[in-house]
């Protein structure tokens, strides 16, 4: 029976009924696929007594069909941190190389929000700083939905694009690195201490769409946290009061996946994360000429369709991100 205070604090309810939806879920699934699966045994011995090689193919199409569904509920299990359930910021920004780098960083913005749409999730711009030539210099977007963060955290890390330039009149070969940073978004109720004289903010005009009055008035917003050099900057609202309000939720998202990574002891700072964006420091791979490939570095995995990849169909990296890192 519920509590009678239970649905007072509405993130503390939200939170619980998306954790018993996905239980829920995992039973239903998991004594759908025993059904199915008691079915197909019977089915079996049918075709067994008939010798029917057509049903035999059934049967087997049947079972892969299922450990699909046995797959993913597994990969379900595996979003069990505390973070994990939560919404994500994508942090964006351009390696060295100019307009190179530029274009491969807005392709990747592309491909998260592709996967997004895949998804049914919710995704908004949050800033862009665009390229001088093409692309975007950096953007952060925010993306709404169930575990989203669990399944893009691992996603962290520097991104390698190996392709002939479009920009290049010689039609070279060239290398360009983008980073890519991925943090909760902080639930109201998880208490993240910020005070004022640790924080230095910053008003300026947005250099992004938005119309005339955007870039006519100081409606962009930077903050800088003194104590561990974090910044944020917001410039999608014309007002400069809700571009500040999306700031310190940015912010506290920073500070919690601060100490998140400390607990973790993946990160001794928040600058660890920020490495150089060039060679050695990539966690996966997209060549596109003279072979057309996709790697993980860290998992090993592969596609040989960077297309489809680049299009939003990552779940096959995630999955493995998630099987390795349990």
């Amino acid at each position: 029976m519920l509590d009678a205070n239970f649905w007072h604090d509405k993130n503390k309810s939200k939170n619980i009924i998306k954790e018993k939806k996905l239980y829920e879920d995992l039973i239903n699934s998991y004594n759908d696929t025993i059904k199915k699966l008691k079915d197909l045994d019977d089915l079996n011995e049918l075709a067994s007594e008939e010798n029917n090689q057509i049903v035999y193919k059934e049967i087997l199409q049947n079972i892969k069909d299922l450990r699909k569904i046995v797959k993913k509920n597994e990969i379900k299990c595996f979003l069990s941190n505390e973070a994990d359930s939560l919404d994500c910021y994508i942090e964006i920004h351009a390696g060295a190389g100019g307009t190179e780098s530029q274009d491969w960083a807005d392709m990747l913005r592309r491909m998260y929000l592709k996967w997004s749409y895949q998804k049914n999730f919710k995704s908004n711009l949050i800033s862009e700083h665009k390229g001088d030539e093409a692309g975007i210099k950096s953007s952060t977007i925010k993306i709404e939905g169930d575990y989203v963060f669990g399944w893009l955290k691992k996603e962290t890390g520097i991104h390698r694009l190996v392709r002939i330039s479009p920009f290049d009149s010689g039609a070279r070969r060239h290398t360009s690195f983008a980073s890519i940073w991925v943090y909760p978004v902080v639930d109201e109720n998880i208490n993240i201490e910020i005070t004022e004289k640790d924080l230095r903010i910053d008003t300026y005009r947005s250099s992004g769409a938005g119309g005339q009055h955007v870039n006519t008035t100081d409606s962009a917003v930077r903050i800088t946290h003194i104590p561990s050099k974090i910044v944020v900057q917001c410039q999608n609202e014309r007002s400069q009061h809700k571009n500040k309000e999306t700031c310190m939720n940015m912010l506290k998202a920073r500070l919690y996946d601060y100490e998140i990574k400390k607990k973790e002891k993946e990160n001794q700072n928040m600058e660890n994360s920020k490495s150089e964006i060039g060679w050695g420091h990539q966690i996966r791979s997209y060549v596109l000429q003279p072979y057309r490939l996709v790697k993980d570095n860290r998992t090993n995995f592969e596609s040989t369709s960077p297309d489809k990849v680049l299009d939003g169909e990552l779940d096959d990296f995630l999955e493995q991100s998630l099987y390795q890192n349990k």
